[in-house]
């Protein structure tokens, strides 16, 4: 009887071991299911293209000197812009761009507290707030949930946060940006990059080549 009891005793005790790592052989197998999916495209939102006409018909107010309002063709009506939504680092740019004669501008999609004043020592240009968002659409891109696991939107966190760059912590600070070079007139858009992630940046090269593409338009 006493043989049988320890019998029984061993064999409990195995089929609780087995369990337990079952359990934690399931739980790795489903972290490393989520860490896949979070570092490869599939669950990523595809962008939709933004036409010329959706863009110049979005009202902007410029913040800072005067507050002004004012449809968004204005800023490339005559020399052509880049236009960047979320991206401080292209002011290393406008130096060249100034010689192009093409100015940088940035689209913000809300001014909350010090927000703006906090950023323009990264920027070096007009800011202009978009509360519709249109720069940011015409579908608006989220990243939240795995997306915010995923190891280039961890190592850009960790850049932006060694460069000195608060984050947005009382705002809808999820929203993908993007960068736009527009030309002059009806010449359209040169390059539109999408954000595919946090701190996704445009390629400073492509940037330069779409800039030489702008057409100069004689003033009247």
């Amino acid at each position: 009887m006493l043989r049988a009891t320890r019998g029984v005793s061993v064999n409990s005790g195995m089929l609780l071991a087995t369990c337990a790592w079952t359990l934690v052989l399931g739980a790795v197998g489903v972290a490393m299911v989520i860490l896949f999916l979070a570092n490869t495209d599939i669950l990523l939102a595809k962008p939709a293209k933004a036409t010329l006409a959706y863009l110049e018909d979005t009202d902007l107010q410029e913040i800072g000197k005067g507050e002004k309002l004012l449809k968004a063709q204005a800023l490339w009506k005559k020399t052509g812009a880049v236009v960047m939504a979320e991206a401080s680092e292209l002011s290393s740019l406008k130096p060249q761009l100034e010689e192009h004669g093409v100015p940088l501008y940035a689209v913000v999609k809300e001014n909350i507290g010090t927000e703006v004043q906090d950023f323009r020592p990264y920027f070096a240009g007009d800011i202009f707030l978009d509360e519709k968002q249109r720069f940011y659409g015409p579908q608006p891109r989220r990243m939240i949930g795995l997306g915010l696991i995923r190891l280039g939107v961890l190592q850009n966190f960790a850049r932006a946060k060694r460069k000195g760059f608060q984050g947005n912590i009382k705002g809808e600070g999820f929203t993908l940006g993007a960068v736009f070079v527009i030309g002059p007139g009806k010449q359209g858009i040169l390059l539109e990059h999408r954000e595919k992630e946090f701190g996704d940046k445009v390629n400073m090269s492509s940037v330069l080549e779409a800039v030489q593409k702008v057409q100069k338009v004689q003033l009247q």
